[in-house]
C-alpha cells in the first residue's frame, strides 16, 4: 500500500511538471483566494495586536469610569455626567483603591497652545498628582509632574508631551518656559518621555494641567463631565470593586431600578475583550466573503481536472491494461489535485503576506502585518480540503474508466 501511495505521488508530480503552465492556471484561483484571506487577516491581526498593547499599557488592575447616556435618556434631552463629587465619593467610600484621579478634557476653545510666534493644536486635560500611576506616563529628567499643592492652589503650571515641545520649537529642556493657553500664561514644569504614535495618533501631543486649574480655565460655573481612572490594590478584587462602584454611583445618581446606568465602569480587560470581539466579527465576515474566491478556485480545479481526465483517457487505458489497479489511478489523480491546491495555498500565503506588508508600509504609522499560526493552518487546511473535495470526482471518473473503451478513445 505504501508503494502504491509513493508511486501515485510520483506520477502526480510528473504530470504537474509536464503541464507546468496549465498547473499554474489551475492553481490561480486558489492563489488569489488564499492571498486575499491572508492579507485581510494579517492586516486586521496587526491592528488588533497593537491595540491590545495599548490597552495593556493601562495596567491589568486599572478601572475607568465615564458617563454614558442611554438612547431613551438622550431622546428626552438628558445628558449624563460624571462630576468631581463622584470622584470624591468613590475615593471616600470604596476601599482597596491604590490610586484614583479625575481627568477633565479641554473644551473646543481651549485646544491651541502658543509659544512666541508658534502655535499648535493639542489635547489639553486637567488631572492630579496620581495621574502618572494610572496613566502610565513617565517624566524626562529635569522636570516634575503636577503636585497636590499645584492643584489646591490652582497654579498655572503644565506638563507637556514631546510633540508639543517640537511643534512649539521649545528647547530640548523646556522646563521653566512659559506657554500660552487661551488668555493664560502657563509655566512648563515637566516634559513626559516620548511614547510614539499609534494609527497616526501621536501619543505625545498633550498638555496636562492641574485639575482645578483646568476647571478655572473653562469656567467654574460650568458643570464639567469628567473621566475617572483608578487602580486597585488587589487585582483579584477587580470585579467586586467594579460592582461596588456601580452600586454606589447608581445610588448617588438616584437611578431607579427600571433605569439604565448613566455611566460605564470598565476594566482594561473588558476594553480589550470588546475591541477583540468587534475585530473577530469583522474578520469572520470578511473572511467568509473572501473565501468565496476559494470556492470558485476549487470549482476551477475540478473542471480542469475533468478536462485532464478526458485528455488522458488513452493513457489511463494503457495504465490499466498493464496492471494498474483502480485505487492506484484514483490516488494519482487525487494526489495531483491535492498537490496543486497545496502549492496554490503556499503561493497565496506568501503573496498575501507580501500584500499585507506592502499595505502596512504604504499607510503612515499603520501597525505591522501579523500572520497568526491559526491563519497559516487554516490556509493550508482549506486548500487541502478543496483539493480533496473537488478532486474526488475527476479521480473517480478516471478510476472507473473501462480499459478497453479507454484504449479505443481518440
Amino acid at each position: 500500500m505504501i508503494f502504491d501511495i509513493l508511486e501515485s505521488l510520483r506520477a502526480a508530480l510528473a504530470s504537474i511538471r509536464a503541464h507546468g503552465f496549465r498547473s499554474f492556471l489551475t492553481t490561480l484561483g486558489i492563489i488569489i483566494g488564499v492571498a486575499a484571506v491572508i492579507a485581510m487577516v494579517a492586516i486586521i491581526q496587526g491592528f488588533s495586536y497593537t491595540i491590545n498593547q495599548q490597552f495593556e499599557g493601562l495596567g491589568a488592575n486599572s478601572l475607568t469610569v465615564q458617563s454614558y447616556t442611554p438612547l431613551t435618556e438622550r431622546l428626552q434631552g438628558r445628558i449624563a455626567r460624571i462630576t468631581p463629587d463622584d470622584v470624591e465619593l468613590i475615593g471616600q467610600r470604596i476601599d482597596g483603591i491604590a490610586y484614583i484621579t479625575p481627568i477633565l478634557y479641554s473644551q473646543n476653545q481651549l485646544n491651541q497652545v502658543r509659544f512666541g510666534s508658534q502655535s499648535t493644536a493639542t489635547q489639553i486635560s486637567g488631572s492630579t498628582y496620581t495621574y502618572p500611576e494610572v496613566g502610565r506616563i513617565y517624566m524626562a529628567a529635569g522636570g516634575r509632574f503636577i503636585s497636590d499643592s499645584d492643584n489646591l492652589t490652582r497654579r498655572r503650571v503644565a506638563v507637556i508631551g514631546d510633540e508639543v515641545r517640537k511643534n512649539l520649537s521649545l528647547p530640548e529642556d523646556p522646563v521653566g518656559q512659559f506657554i500660552r493657553i487661551g488668555e493664560e500664561w502657563v509655566k512648563v514644569i515637566g516634559l513626559a518621555e516620548p511614547r510614539g504614535q499609534v494609527f497616526g495618533q501621536n501619543q505625545d501631543n498633550f498638555v496636562i494641567l492641574p485639575f482645578n486649574t483646568m476647571r478655572s480655565l473653562i469656567g467654574n460655573q460650568t458643570n464639567p463631565d469628567i473621566f475617572i481612572q483608578l487602580t486597585v490594590s488587589d487585582i483579584d478584587q477587580m470585579e467586586a470593586m467594579r460592582e461596588r462602584i456601580v452600586t454606589l454611583l447608581r445610588a448617588a445618581h438616584k437611578l431607579s431600578s427600571d433605569r439604565d446606568n448613566d455611566f460605564r465602569v470598565q476594566t482594561s480587560e473588558q476594553l480589550t475583550d470588546t475591541f477583540t470581539s468587534i475585530l473577530s466579527s469583522v474578520t469572520l465576515v470578511m473572511g467568509g466573503i473572501v473565501s468565496i474566491s476559494l470556492l470558485v478556485g476549487g470549482i476551477g480545479i475540478m473542471n480542469i481536472m475533468l478536462v485532464s481526465v478526458t485528455e488522458r483517457t488513452k493513457e489511463i487505458g494503457i495504465c490499466k491494461a498493464i496492471g494498474a489497479k483502480r485505487h492506484q489511478i484514483l490516488l494519482q489523480f487525487l494526489f495531483e489535485s491535492l498537490i496543486l491546491c497545496l502549492l496554490g495555498g503556499l503561493a497565496g500565503l506568501i503573496l498575501g503576506y507580501g500584500i499585507a506588508v506592502a499595505a502596512s508600509a504604504a499607510i503612515p504609522n499603520f501597525p505591522a502585518a501579523v500572520v497568526p499560526l491559526w491563519a497559516i493552518s487554516l490556509a493550508f487546511g482549506f486548500s487541502a480540503l478543496v483539493g480533496l473535495v473537488f478532486g474526488i470526482m475527476p479521480a473517480a471518473k478516471a478510476a472507473n474508466l473501462d480499459p478497453i473503451v479507454a484504449l479505443r478513445y481518440e
